[in-house]
């Protein structure tokens, strides 16, 4: 196993990107300015349009894109300082008009980027609409969003300096921590298309322990001590998501340690918009008004979007008015006005959401019917703290038998934390807060164990971005690094060599190719040699790829049974291998790179060949998929 994790400062700044999948932000420390060990994290305003011809500065950009239709707009109404623009508009002046017209709005495109089903490369939003309609890819939004960051920055930071851009620059981004392999490759490959090269990936929740390191200073240690366990908890636009942390301590000092994450779970901002909205509709209909079409529903999610930010950002805030505009000739006479109110509000998000639960209460997904739309596809069961309790229960035992010294925390029963940290714009309202911490004193109460204490909160919208420009500081040694590694374990499933029996597939066994906790920039060379690992070449194969949060211990090289509640499959690849055709035995080789992406390759043993083995794939003319034949000492990009 090799480890170059080594990297060297070059760039004037370490910018940190929360490309979110509710809105996007971004923080950035200025390196010759931080010279005696303080890290002056610092927050950059993004201009942005607002409305009709005016841009305003913001303290985040909405990850939205509103596509005009051309003529219903004034001319230069979303021109921005750098660029004119007639076609699209990103952040908050594409969320306010795609309330008005959401048949032209792209909202959440990153909760695509974990879609089994689809390819995220492919032109599909906005969903459900006519097929004649102007369509982009989930890649696609992400990289006018990024883009718009990027010429954002080079407009107010680099401004005529070649040497200030952001291409530049040494950049984190960003990515929840349940992003599986295929989804961080494609964020990489997003960036990497707009010419941002100098990447590393950090997980959001990590993200979130940085900035509250940062704000701390060195004071962080006296909040934690050895044996306290962190939980974050991070609910964003479209997804939730829980890690531990653990406190551990080398040669006197205390350090962090990620020990778990939990699954992806799109549930999220999202849900609680649209189960707003069908509460305001089944209100009007009380009321005797007429039923919303479906389009007017769609612009009622939104207009409950905005008023369920407003309201959790301004506790003083009672009510919020409501418009639902009438179609063609109706649309001023059809109008429909109502108001959203904050005790509808906190009873459905607290009830619906947020219900206290025995800490055996275990999420049930509903059975899905044969026939459905496309979609995301959103978990069925909307409480987060029955996730919350699947997660902390799912890892008790696990963990127990990993750190001896946190026994007492895990119980057996449950992994409870000694402390909180709070992430996502649904926190901003204390009601939310105080909840989850009623949850954990409640399962702490049943345990006998003292109940969590709460970690200082900081800017939830902008808590992302700090925390990765600060570890920008920290991957040159000038701040504190949380330990942790890959966030899954990573399988290669293999077909056994065994006689054809009819009505039967041949057995089939799970290789773990990356073992969970597998540092960055580590290479793991993998023996094929004792089970006769073979690859065809000369021809297409498929392969398939397993993860899974759950199983901890395996590591690489080692086979197991498949099992559904324990490995999750990932979209197969299907590659052409070039080269004569023949069964060639291999051996593998598997690459966590610096940038925290996986790269697997088959190492043919007679002819020494590497076939790299990609996630990120892209699909080609004739319906097949790009492959590479690659020397064996490939060159890797330097990361700051």
């Amino acid at each position: 196993m090799e480890n170059n994790n080594e990297t060297k400062l070059t760039a004037k700044y370490v910018v940190g990107i929360d490309l979110g999948t509710s809105n996007t932000a971004l923080s950035y420390v200025d390196v010759s300015a931080n010279s005696d060990g303080e890290i002056n994290v610092i927050s950059m305003p993004i201009p942005q349009v607002v409305s009709s011809g005016h841009v305003e500065d913001k303290p985040s950009l909405p990850s939205t894109l509103y596509i005009s239709a051309g003529d219903e707009l004034p001319q230069g109404a979303i021109n921005l300082p750098w660029r004119a623009e007639d076609k699209y508009v990103v952040g908050y002046f594409a969320r306010e008009q795609g309330a008005k017209v959401p048949t032209r709005y792209i909202h959440s495109a990153k909760s695509w980027f974990c879609h089994s089903g689809i390819d995220p490369e492919k032109k599909l939003l906005p969903p459900n609409t006519p097929e004649k309609a102007i369509k982009q890819s989930p890649a696609d939004v992400a990289k006018k969003v990024l883009q718009h960051l990027i010429e954002a920055w080079n407009e107010k930071i680099a401004q005529d300096d070649p040497e200030q851009t952001l291409d530049k620059q040494a950049i984190t981004l960003c990515v929840p921590a349940s992003f599986d392999a295929r989804a961080r490759n494609l964020t990489v490959q997003v960036a990497e298309e707009l010419g941002l090269k100098n990447l590393h990936l950090l997980e959001e929740p990590q993200a979130a322990i940085y900035s509250w390191i940062a704000s701390m200073g060195r004071d962080w240690r006296k909040q934690v001590t050895k044996g306290d366990l962190i939980l974050v908890v991070d609910v964003g636009g479209g997804t939730t998501d829980f890690s531990l942390i653990a406190v551990t301590e080398e040669e006197g000092e205390l350090q962090l340690r990620r020990i778990a994450v939990g699954e992806h779970i799109l549930l999220g901002g999202d849900n609680m918009d649209l189960a707003l909205a069908h509460a305001v509709a089944q209100q009007l209909k009380k009321e005797g008004k007429k039923k919303l079409d479906d389009w007017q529903m769609a612009g009622l999610v939104q207009q409950c979007r905005i008023a369920k930010e407003a309201m959790l950002s301004d506790s003083e805030l009672q009510t919020y008015p409501l418009a639902i505009l009438g179609r063609g000739s109706a649309v001023i006479g059809g109008t429909v006005k109502t108001e959203l109110n904050r005790e509808l509000m906190n009873q459905l998000l607290l009830d619906g959401f947020f219900p206290l639960v025995n800490f055996d209460a275990m999420p049930k997904e509903k059975r899905r019917w044969g026939f459905k739309s496309s979609g995301l596809p959103y978990s069925t069961e909307p409480a987060i703290t029955k996730h919350l309790a699947k997660f902390l229960t799912q890892h008790a035992d696990l963990l127990a038998e990993q750190l001896p010294e946190f026994q007492e925390r895990f119980n057996a029963q449950l992994a409870l934390p000694t402390s909180v940290i709070f992430n996502g714009g649904v926190f901003k309202a204390d009601v939310l807060r105080n909840r989850i911490m009623q949850q954990l004193s409640s399962w702490a109460n049943d345990l006998n164990v003292n109940s969590p204490q709460v970690l200082g909160t900081s800017s939830l919208d902008l808590a992302v971005a700090n925390g990765a420009a600060y570890l920008g500081m920290a991957r040159q040694g000038k701040g504190v690094r949380i330990k942790g590694g890959s966030a899954r374990s990573y399988y290669i499933a293999i077909e056994s060599a065994e006689p054809a029996i009819p009505g039967m597939e041949p057995p089939m066994h799970a290789m773990c190719i990356v073992p969970y906790g597998m540092e960055e920039g580590t290479i793991h060379e993998i023996s094929g040699e004792e089970i006769d690992l073979c690859l065809w070449t000369g021809q297409v194969g498929e392969f398939d790829f397993l993860s899974s949060t759950s199983r901890n211990q395996d590591q690489a090289g080692e086979l197991c049974e498949i099992d559904e509640e324990e490995l999750e499959f990932h979209k197969p690849i299907e590659a052409e291998i070039s080269g004569d055709s023949r069964v060639a035995p291999i051996d593998l080789r598997a690459h966590y790179t610096d940038i925290g992406v996986l790269e697997l390759f088959c190492v043919d043993r007679e002819t020494q060949d590497a076939y790299k083995i990609e996630f990120n794939v892209r699909e080609v003319e004739d319906g097949k998929v790009e492959n590479q034949s690659l020397i064996e000492s490939e060159s890797e990009p330097e990361i700051a």
